[in-house]
């Protein structure tokens, strides 16, 4: 989603995700219900979403594992390609999501509206149960939840426990009152919709299998924290004794200042000569671009949620050779990089631009082919398929992990991360065209809105 669909999509989230009662939030076009006696979350509502724009529908596995399942049953693909039409012109209302259950007020193109329900079969209390079990013995799974995000395995998983999560062909089932008694072209609009939905937070299908978020949460937690029955006490410190002693500790040293500006580098330029060996040139260079990383890094650290960041590997010789070229630097030490990089001018060249595009992950995609095999291959037809439609999508000779556009001197790249790279061939060498998305479409379109660049 684009950052306005997630203004949409947070503010239909966050009001779901108030406390129970009779009142009703109303936050622009989002009217929100907490439902039951339970006072768990039961039903959210979220705006209409604005009209996708050069991208998918669905950017996550999961979200094409949906559409998927609604393109496999459909009777008639022509519902299905007007559905998609529909959902890109904005013609699908706030969404409303319960159990068993997804509505919305979908407009066909003469603006008459209908109203559109999918329903999905809810899980029951024993299977419920199961998914809870398995969830608390692998709190993996729900540590991915809640950074909105359904990993294979926690699919696979759950498959293993008897619990479904993900609909299968023909599970997806249209109620529409245009009569129509399969898929029509408004429950086909509201699936793509819901799809976008999905991409944000598997949480919403967990809601249309049966549970809100907080119910669920909720019942996990208090199996996990339960101790066994007949399980002995766990050993520990005494809590006044560890007290104590974190009295006799010294206070921690304060946080350093973070200068205005990094370091300045001192003068090389004086009347003795080098020592043989020595580029006073390229010291000058790695001295100057020392004192920047090293202000970065200190700004980072100082930054609020440092501690929770990922430790970034460490950058091999090669990779440290571009990132120093990338951030500008004379001919002769260009030409130095370039050989201890084991590449020609040119070679750095089309480096420098992938990394300026995105750092190590963009050199790897520049450099390394790789096969795409099992479900990374899966996902990527069902990515390239549901792209473009039928008549729109272009012709691919797919080679590992590159697709090239026959006929044409483009090119899509994917990324071990799952992201899709354009690239062009320039002088007979294929070289980064921009920026990397989630979608091949968009990838591929950003060549047809940017100026053709020579990386040399």
């Amino acid at each position: 989603m684009n950052q306005k669909d997630r203004d949409h999509y947070n503010r239909g989230r966050h009001s779901g995700d108030t406390g129970g009662g009779h009142d009703h939030d109303v936050d622009v076009d989002v009217d929100v219900h907490e439902l039951g006696t339970s006072g768990a979350d039961t039903e959210r509502t979220f705006a209409a979403l604005p009209p996708p724009r050069g991208r998918g529908f669905a950017e996550t596995w999961w979200g094409r594992v949906w559409l998927k399942s609604l393109e496999d049953a459909a009777l008639d693909s022509e519902q299905v390609r007007a559905g998609r039409r529909l959902a890109r012109a904005g013609a699908v209302g706030a969404v409303s999501v319960r159990p068993g259950r997804i509505t919305a007020v979908v407009q066909d193109s003469d603006r008459t509206a209908h109203r559109s329900d999918v329903l999905l079969q809810e899980l029951s209390d024993e299977q419920w149960d199961r998914f809870v079990d398995m969830a608390v013995e692998r709190v993996g799974h729900i540590a991915a939840l809640l950074d909105r995000d359904m990993p294979p395995h926690l699919v696979e998983d759950s498959a293993a426990a008897g619990v479904d999560l993900l609909p299968g062909m023909g599970d997806l089932e249209p109620e529409c009152d245009c009569g129509a008694w399969d898929h029509c072209g408004h429950t086909a609009a509201l699936c793509y919709q819901v799809a976008r939905l999905l991409d944000q937070d598997p949480f919403v299908l967990l809601l249309m299998r049966g549970r809100g978020e907080r119910a669920l949460l909720d019942d996990i937690q208090s199996r996990g924290t339960a101790p066994p029955a007949g399980s002995a006490a766990p050993e520990g410190v005494d809590a006044a004794e560890a007290f104590a002693y974190g009295a006799l500790l010294p206070s921690p040293p304060a946080l350093p200042r973070l200068p205005d500006a990094p370091g300045t580098p001192p003068a090389l330029d004086t009347e003795v000569p080098p020592a043989p060996g020595v580029d006073p040139d390229a010291l000058e260079f790695l001295i100057a671009r020392t004192a920047v990383e090293a202000h970065r890094l200190l700004a980072e650290a100082l930054g609020p949620g440092h501690e929770q960041r990922a430790i970034e590997a460490e950058l091999t010789v090669d990779q440290d050779a571009v990132r120093l070229a990338a951030n500008g630097c004379s001919q002769t030490v260009s030409d130095r990089l370039a050989e201890g990089s084991g590449r020609s001018r040119e070679q750095l060249a089309a480096a420098v631009r992938a990394w300026r595009l995105g750092g190590a992950g963009a050199l790897s995609v520049l450099d390394e082919g790789w096969t795409v095999e099992g479900e990374r291959l899966a996902r990527a037809r069902a990515a390239l398929d549901s792209a473009w439609d039928d008549e729109e999508r272009p012709a691919l000779r797919a080679k590992g992990n590159r697709w090239t556009v026959v006929g044409a001197d483009r090119q899509l790249r994917l990324g071990q991360d799952g992201r899709w790279w354009p690239y062009r061939k320039q002088s007979g060498r294929w070289a980064p065209a921009g920026e990397a998305a989630h979608d091949p479409a968009t990838a591929l379109a950003t060549m047809e809105h940017t100026t053709a660049e020579d990386p040399a």
